[in-house]
């Protein structure tokens, strides 16, 4: 069972959330792959909510969100297993199939073709209605040679050179599982 949810009511919970971690979700070609993210914004933006989240140009789940727009963010509420947040993050989609090792229970969604994941029990349904690349040149100088050194390679361990795509994600429904 699902209960419907203004986003906004929850804005504060799901920022504090974020810096902890939270997964979105992606699915293409019968393929389902959820990544942890701690970047992101909740806002509104011509005249719609958007969750808006960043993704590394080489990630898996960019060649996914190409394939097939649409995701859900799935957010961790009181009892839920913080350990999925880091297998999420440090394993590739590409490589390992992480819903099935961390058995995962998919629920469908109610709009979109991406499922929510009953673990992580606040789930937004997103369409990306825009998407862009950062510009190198117009991020900060201190921000860039932190966050995206150009002397390592991108698969290196706690270090990336590639720059992130933002995907704006039209909020088309919000709920919580029960």
């Amino acid at each position: 069972m699902k209960k419907k949810i203004d986003v906004f009511d929850y804005a504060n919970y799901i920022l504090k959330e974020m810096r902890k971690g939270i997964l979105i979700t992606t699915k293409s070609n019968g393929k389902i792959n959820s990544m942890s993210i701690g970047w992101g914004t909740l806002g509104v933006e011509w005249n719609k909510n958007i969750f808006m989240i960043l993704v590394r140009e080489n990630r898996f789940t960019r060649t996914m969100l190409d394939e097939n727009p649409e995701f859900t963010v799935n957010i961790a509420m009181d009892k839920s297993d913080r350990n999925i947040i880091k297998v999420c993050g440090t394993k590739s989609g590409k490589d390992t199939d992480k819903i099935k090792e961390l058995n995962l229970t998919l629920e469908d969604a109610n709009i979109i073709s991406v499922p929510a994941i009953k673990e992580l029990p606040l789930t937004l349904e997103c369409k990306v209605i825009y998407k862009q690349i950062q510009d190198a040149n117009n991020i900060p100088e201190d921000i860039r040679n932190k966050f995206y050194p150009q002397d390592v390679e991108s698969s290196a361990a706690g270090a990336n050179k590639d720059f992130h795509i933002a995907y704006y994600g039209e909020i088309v429904d919000s709920y919580i599982i029960e």
